[in-house]
């Protein structure tokens, strides 16, 4: 049997067939027939067709290969005539009424004969009758034998006459009527029926291409026309396809090789695609594959679809560009014959149609690329112009009416998912080649620019690719007319320049955003070109100005335009006159002359010198940062310092024309003086200019009478944190210097000394302001002050000499009262709380003692933690409940006390009731424990702790094991004379009756009794 799997084949280069027509016997057996196998309406057949088991010579394939488009000779495919025997030849020559003559005449001259011969032999009547009866059987059997080889005659001139026709497909079942008719047989009759069989298996045998040679679509129409030729019935020839597969099926274990194996995959295919189309919707219950080659209905399918797609990719082949509604009429109907479903038909013909537009875009490319070729680009949009042509048909054929009846897929033409997918670039160079050519006028025109977005589809550009592209050649194309439009004086006649270069852009389809952009640019080059040399000049200046006007420039893209370009030139002068060795004469003349050459507004100049100032500023910073301890990180700040104080604050003075020459503000005679400062800023060695600046020479202004500028701060290039923590650590270098992180003993600078002065100029520096500033004194006091009032309050105790004490570190600490006296009440707050916490876990604080500390303004809640809180409550509520007294103050279990501690009152009413339940029984059980060793006191006083229990948590009657016992605690409390309602509640508790309390109340008056049972109980 044939494997499913074999059905589902790759392609294989052999050229082996399987189905040549000459792998049946030329001169095969006579068909056998049985009575159990042919579909008939009448009776089943079963015929056996012989033919040899061998492979077909190569001549034979030659010649099979020739059958593909036209029938094959009928000397080829049926075999040669067959010859007719003496008796045959004998019928053949009779005509139906001559043969039934030449019977009777044959039957009654042996009749005849026999009654004769027998008469005269045996001489009587019954001899003679006997005679004839054995004579008549005789030549009825010869009459018997001559009709019955009527039927073969018949056949055989079948056979002769089918290979004598020219063309097979020229029969016509009149032609085979008229045979059977003129030996006066059936059509159905075996012989007949079975040559019949031979010739249509020999026909489809023929015309099924052999091998992996593709079917040529013929086949199903001539397999019907020759069917209906010869008058076969569906199930004989369903039999006779079934045959051939299992002829297939022989070949293919005979090959035995890949090749040949595959090859019979291939013709098995074929058969059941053709099977499948001549036969219809009766080819599921006549062709039986399942059944007899165990193939399942999904690889029935797949051949299907397979020989579908092939024979419909043959028509596809031959559909070039020019189509019409006639032809893609003509391919629906050839979908529909072939039995291919509509997306498979629509995916093949978008395939189709991609493969033509690939090969325009392959000659586009090689066009474009060719650099012999003069022509490249113009080719290319040939090619391009092809392909739109070539979409826009298919968009109108879309729109037929009639577009239902057109084959499947007709729509916009799109390369996605073609070879092309993965060479986006090629895609976009040849779009950029068209949209050029497009532009190649100046403009675009409402068509081309419908073309170009339709390109841009069929290559399946993205938006931004095709944005990019088209921002690009757009904007080339743009400056070319804008510059033709400045050259010749166009723009600048017109009425209104902004009403023309938004015409411009209308006709080139450009955005007006980018187009100010390029304005922008051209003005920004302009501008450089003007101060390639740091100068700016008057007809640099009206230049500009012209240039602005005609492109519509606003002006504040025309002052950033100048703030970076001029800025840059500044900026290089600022940082060339501002360095480490100091701001001199000759720095100062630069920056003035650049700021005068390049026309710069004195907020424009601060700006731009600002932020060659920070930079300077932020590489101190980094280099503070990097130190390897505090007191390197504040000399580097200390030098930022100098530096804004010596250079940056006469860089300010200069660019706002404030002078801080000498020579205007000291007198003649102190010139010796001034020059000795400059000679100061002049040092190399920071270290020993900060010491000079210390010690100022004679008629040189002290370093804190010398305010730096405030003007260029770091407020907006560090972020306040950072800013906060450069600050507290110059801060602390001031405190403590190189000494330990400890802040004992420090003083903070006063107002006229140097490190006060300096941390004034850092704060400016860092843009901190002066909250922000005495924030980290203050925090930084706080934190020395902690550490002297600690060292002062370790034992906790607060004196009259410790507050003193405490006074003068906070005066010279410069810390505010009120913050001081957080920071103790703090360290004496968590001093008790030490204290208290260890006096609750030894049981020795109680509630009283913590009403004391509440009045004594002791915070409670952050000084006891939740849970000792609530053990104390616990512990306060079984010392109520045990007091022995009987009565409970709700107000004060319930409200008071939780309020004391700072309990919810909900958590305390549930204490309250879980320690009354609790404690409830227990007390009961210390009564009668009590009453068994003659306590009397401790009884009574156990059962008013039971009444207690029960007023803060009502209760039910108790139970005891031995009541008499119950009724003893009864008695006891009776003698203490209580009160009314506490005798009727301990009553009910003990689940005395009132007879049984009578009693026992009579037995308490008649005196004696009581101890005498009290003696008998304790044996």
């Amino acid at each position: 049997m044939m494997h499913p799997a074999n059905l589902a084949c790759s392609p294989c280069l052999s050229p082996r067939p399987c189905l040549s027509p000459y792998a049946i016997c030329p001169n095969p057996l006579r068909p056998q027939f049985s009575t159990s196998s042919f579909h008939s309406p009448s009776r089943r057949h079963r015929l056996r067709i012989s033919y040899p088991s061998c492979s077909s010579s190569a001549p034979d394939q030659q010649l099979s290969t020739s059958t593909s488009t036209s029938p094959p000779p009928t000397a080829h495919v049926f075999g040669d005539k067959k010859e007719l025997s003496g008796l045959q030849a004998l019928v053949d020559s009779w005509s139906p009424p001559v043969r039934l003559a030449s019977s009777a005449l044959i039957l009654a001259t042996v009749l005849a004969g026999g009654y004769g011969l027998g008469l005269r032999i045996g001489g009587t009547r019954n001899a003679a009758l006997g005679a004839a009866a054995a004579l008549g059987a005789a030549g009825g059997a010869a009459v018997y034998v001559l009709n019955s080889c009527v039927p073969e005659v018949a056949a055989v001139n079948l056979h002769n006459f089918v290979v004598a026709s020219d063309d097979p497909l020229a029969l016509n079942n009149a032609d085979i009527e008229a045979i059977a008719k003129r030996f006066g047989i059936s059509k159905q009759d075996e012989a007949f029926i079975a040559e019949l069989c031979e010739l249509y298996f020999r026909f489809i045998s023929s015309v099924l291409p052999p091998g992996d040679e593709d079917l040529k679509g013929n086949e199903v129409e001539d397999i019907v026309k020759f069917k209906s030729a010869l008058g076969i019935d569906d199930p004989e020839a369903a039999n006779m396809h079934i045959e051939l597969g299992r002829r297939i099926f022989r070949e293919r274990l005979e090959t035995g090789d890949r090749d040949g194996d595959f090859q019979q995959r291939r013709a098995f295919q074929k058969l059941i695609y053709v099977s499948t189309l001549v036969f219809g919707e009766a080819s599921t219950f006549l062709l039986p594959w399942r059944r007899v080659f165990g193939v399942t209905d999904a690889q029935v399918e797949l051949a299907i679809r397979g020989n579908a797609q092939r024979l419909y990719a043959l028509k596809l082949n031959a559909v070039g560009r020019d189509l019409d509604v006639k032809k893609l009429t003509e391919l629906k109907e050839f979908q529909l014959s072939y039995h291919l479903s509509n997306e498979l038909a629509e995916d093949m013909f978008k395939d189709h149609i991609r493969k033509l537009a690939e090969e325009n875009i392959s000659r586009a490319l090689q066009a474009v690329n060719s650099r012999t070729s003069t022509r490249g680009a113009n080719d290319a949009v040939l090619e391009l112009e092809n392909i739109l042509a070539l979409n826009n048909l298919l968009l109108s054929l879309r729109d037929n009416p009639n577009a239902s009846r057109l084959a499947c897929g007709i729509g916009p033409v799109s390369v996605v998912g073609g070879k092309y997918s993965d060479r986006i670039e090629d895609l976009k160079l040849l779009y950029r080649a068209y949209l050029a050519d497009a532009l190649s006028g100046g403009r675009i025109e409402e068509n081309k620019l419908a073309a170009v977005d339709q390109l841009k589809n069929i290559f399946g550009l993205g938006k931004q690719e095709a944005e990019t592209v088209t921002l690009d050649v757009t904007s080339k194309v743009y400056r070319r007319r804008l510059s033709q439009a400045v050259s010749s004086g166009e723009i600048e006649a017109a009425d209104s320049k902004a009403a023309f270069l938004q015409n411009l852009c209308d006709q080139l389809q450009f955005d007006p955003q980018k187009a100010s952009e390029i304005h922008e640019e051209i003005y920004r080059q302009k501008l450089q070109q003007c101060i390639a040399d740091g100068v700016l000049r008057e007809k640099d200046v009206a230049a500009l100005l012209r240039l602005r006007v005609m492109l519509c420039i606003p002006q504040k893209t025309v002052e950033a335009a100048h703030a970076e370009i001029c800025g840059s030139v500044f900026e290089q002068v600022v940082k060339a006159a501002v360095g480490i060795d100091g701001y001199d004469g000759e720095g100062q003349a630069s920056v003035r002359k650049a700021a005068h050459d390049l026309r710069l507004s004195r907020e424009l100049a601060m700006s731009i010198a600002g932020k060659a100032v920070k930079k300077i500023f932020i590489n101190y910073i980094k280099q503070a940062r990097a130190a390897d301890n505090r007191s390197e990180s504040a000399e580097l700040l200390k030098k930022m310092i100098g530096f804004n104080r010596l250079v940056v604050t006469k860089l300010v003075a200069d660019i706002k024309g404030e002078s801080s020459d000498p020579k205007s503000e000291e007198p003649a005679e102190e010139d010796k003086p001034a020059e000795e400062e400059r000679n100061l800023a002049e040092e190399d060695d920071w270290d020993s200019l900060m010491k000079k600046l210390k010690k100022p020479p004679k008629g040189l202004k002290p370093v804190t009478s010398m305010p730096g500028q405030a003007e260029i701060t770091l407020k907006d290039d560090l972020p306040e944190r950072e800013r906060r923590e450069l600050y507290k650590t110059y801060l602390l270098f001031c405190l403590i210097g190189k000494g330990s992180q400890r802040l004992i003993g420090i003083k903070f600078p006063k107002e006229g000394d140097v490190e006060y002065f300096n941390l004034t100029q850092l704060g400016c520096i860092l843009g901190l302001t002066q909250k922000e500033t005495g924030d980290i004194q203050r925090t930084l006091a706080e934190q020395a002050f902690r550490q002297e009032a600690e060292a002062i309050l370790a034992d906790g105790k607060l004196t009259k000499a410790k507050i003193n004490h405490l006074n003068e570190v906070q005066m010279d600490i410069g810390l505010p009262p009120e913050y001081a006296q957080k920071v103790i009440k703090r360290i004496t707050n968590s001093k008790v709380a030490a204290a208290v916490e260890v006096a609750i876990q030894q049981g020795k604080l109680n509630i009283k003692e913590i009403r004391e500390l509440k009045e004594a303004g002791v915070e409670v809640d952050s000084m006891i933690s939740a849970s000792l809180r609530e053990n104390l409550f616990k512990k306060t509520v079984d010392e109520i409940f045990s007091s022995g007294t009987g009565e409970v103050d709700e107000e004060e279990l319930y409200k008071k006390i939780p309020a004391d501690l700072s309990i919810n009152d909900k958590k305390a009413e549930a204490v309250v009731h879980e320690r009354a339940r609790s404690r409830l029984t227990d007390s009961l059980v210390q009564a009668v424990a009590l009453l068994r060793q003659r306590n009397s006191a401790r009884v009574v006083s156990t059962l008013n702790d039971v009444l207690a229990c029960d007023k803060a948590f009502p209760a039910e009657p108790l139970s005891w094991d031995v009541p008499g016992e119950l009724s003893d605690l009864f008695t006891a409390y009776m003698r203490s004379n209580p009160a009314p309602e506490k005798l009727s509640r301990l009553q009910y508790l003990l689940g005395i009756d009132d007879t049984t309390a009578a009693a026992l109340r009579g037995m308490i008056d008649r005196g004696g009794v009581l101890e005498a049972e009290e003696e008998e109980f304790v044996f």
